[in-house]
């Protein structure tokens, strides 16, 4: 296995020399899609956008984080809820319905060889602040986010850029 040094400087050039879009165009009806998917207000944005970026941090996307960090500044939240999605488990700036859905994906992303991912408690606690649509949407959220990490890890973006900026 190949390892490289922790003190080598990332390059600020994505690994792909084309934005996925222009090489697959239909990229963007797929995001398009994914993005009404989870703006059906059956869960607020705010909470959407925390569980997006707890995914990005438990699968070690820096993109992701970035970008899911200044989508929750641009929509007015605190520092300390950005800076403590991180460690939620113990912060005390979430909701009931909040810390329901980091649980849910905190099971989905991280395996376990000693427990089922989501049991039928943890799927209890979360049914108990959201209803079926709320629960779906929120599923939904969790595999946009998993289906962006492919892109993220295989073309590498420049953090805080978007795919839509200049790849040069």
């Amino acid at each position: 296995m190949e390892t490289r040094s922790i003190t080598t400087e990332i390059p600020l050039r994505p690994r792909q020399a084309q934005d996925p879009v222009q090489l697959v165009p239909e990229l963007a009806d797929v995001s398009a899609a994914l993005f009404r998917a989870t703006g059906n207000r059956s869960v607020p944005r705010a909470t959407i956008s925390l569980v997006q970026l707890r995914a990005g941090q438990i699968v070690g996307n820096t993109y992701l984080t970035v970008l899911h960090t200044g989508f929750l500044r641009k929509a007015g939240e605190s520092e300390e809820r950005i800076t403590s999605v991180a460690s939620w488990q113990d912060s005390p700036y979430f909701t009931g319905p909040e810390r329901a859905a980091l649980a849910l994906v905190e099971a989905v992303l991280q395996p376990s060889a000693h427990r089922e991912r989501v049991s039928d408690e943890l799927y209890a606690q979360v049914a108990e602040h959201y209803d079926e649509k709320a629960l779906t949407t929120l599923t939904i959220a969790i595999g946009q986010v998993n289906f962006f990490t492919a892109i993220a890890l295989v073309a590498k973006p420049v953090p805080g850029r978007s795919f839509t900026d200049p790849w040069a």
